[in-house]
This record gives C-alpha cells, sequence and structure tokens, in this order.
C-alpha cells in the first residue's frame, strides 16, 4: 500500500509544518506503507520524504519537467518519475496511491486534493482521503464544509469523506480501514 501525501514546497511558519511532515513521513514508513508525494527536495515536501527514508521506508516523487530546476528534485528517493505536465503528475500520484492525506500547504496543494476528492463523490476511485489538521490549519476549511453540506451543495455522506484530524498514526490507521461510501452525487430538490 502507497499513500500520496499532498504537500507543500514551502515551510511554512516556524518549524511546526516541518516537523509534522518529517513525523508524517517516518509513520507511514514504520507502519509499512510508501510514500508518494510531489518529488521536491525543499518544503514540507522534501520533509514527508526525508522522514520515509530516514527508517527506510519507499518515498516515490513525481515532478513535472518545468518543474524539476525550480522545486529542486529530491536526489535520494525511491524512485523520482519526471513528467510533462502538472495533469500527468497528478495522474500517476493517484495511479501509484491507495490513499491520500493532505498536508497544510498552499494552492496547488488544495487544487490536487479536491481533485481526488471530487472523483471519490462521483465515484472515479475508492480511494480515501484525510486532511491532516496541523495546528489548526484546517478548521476554518472544515467549517466551510459544513456550510457547503447546509446550503445543499453537497451531501453529508459525501462531506464525511474528507476525513480529519491531528494524530498522524490514527489519520494513517483511519485511512487504511476506512471505506468510502458509494452514493449518487446529486442532491434530489427534497434534500437540499
Amino acid at each position: 500500500m502507497r499513500i500520496c501525501v499532498f504537500c507543500g514546497s514551502n515551510t511554512g511558519r516556524g518549524d511546526v509544518y516541518m516537523e509534522a511532515a518529517y513525523d508524517l513521513g517516518a509513520i507511514i514508513a514504520n507502519k509499512g506503507y510508501g510514500v508518494v508525494y510531489g518529488g521536491a527536495r525543499d518544503g514540507t515536501m522534501g520533509a514527508v520524504a526525508n522522514g520515509a527514508l530516514s527508517v527506510d521506508g519507499e518515498a516515490i516523487g513525481v515532478l513535472p519537467r518545468q518543474l524539476f530546476e525550480l522545486e529542486q528534485a529530491h536526489e535520494g528517493l525511491t524512485k523520482l518519475h519526471i513528467v510533462n505536465s502538472m495533469h500527468e503528475r497528478k495522474q500517476i500520484m493517484h495511479d501509484l496511491s491507495d490513499a491520500f492525506i493532505c498536508m497544510p500547504g498552499g494552492i496547488g496543494t488544495m487544487e490536487e486534493t479536491f481533485e481526488v476528492w471530487t472523483w471519490t463523490q462521483l465515484g472515479v476511485h475508492r480511494k480515501p482521503l484525510a486532511f491532516y489538521n496541523v495546528n489548526g490549519f484546517y478548521n476554518a476549511l472544515e467549517r466551510f464544509f459544513d456550510v457547503m453540506v447546509e446550503e445543499g451543495f453537497v451531501r453529508s455522506v459525501h462531506r464525511q469523506m474528507a476525513l480529519t484530524g491531528d494524530d498522524p498514526a490514527s489519520l494513517v490507521d483511519k485511512l487504511v480501514t476506512y471505506e468510502p461510501p458509494q452514493v449518487k452525487k446529486w442532491l434530489k430538490p427534497e434534500e437540499r
């Protein structure tokens, strides 16, 4: 089993995000799972890979050619895939992974995460997704998810597909055992 970690090429403020990313990579590897991520050596991306590698775990990176120099590819990975586009990066990360964790990050992290959540909602795949809520980073986003349900744009069952937690070991365990429900995406007028 491999877990894809969506995270950033930046470090975030202070040490908390880098430490959390490193620990997450080590925890995933210690539990016997591989890490798939964006392939960079810097930021929380590099920290996740370094955490996995520090305990002799598998760390697979996927990096678009145009970002190869900008994001400075990690040179010590188990495997590094150099691809031609961001779309190809996301597809390969998806294909290599059985589950996804979204670390705190920026626009790219959110875009990758929402795409795999949408694919689960639509039934394209049945791979679970979790938001690792380091330092309360996702508190406001979780409230917004609830508003999407309250306002009739998202089914409650689809909202619940996005697991959340601030303990990385239990979050990984939840992902490994979680089975997303098979429910149609579209709400009937009386459900709105």
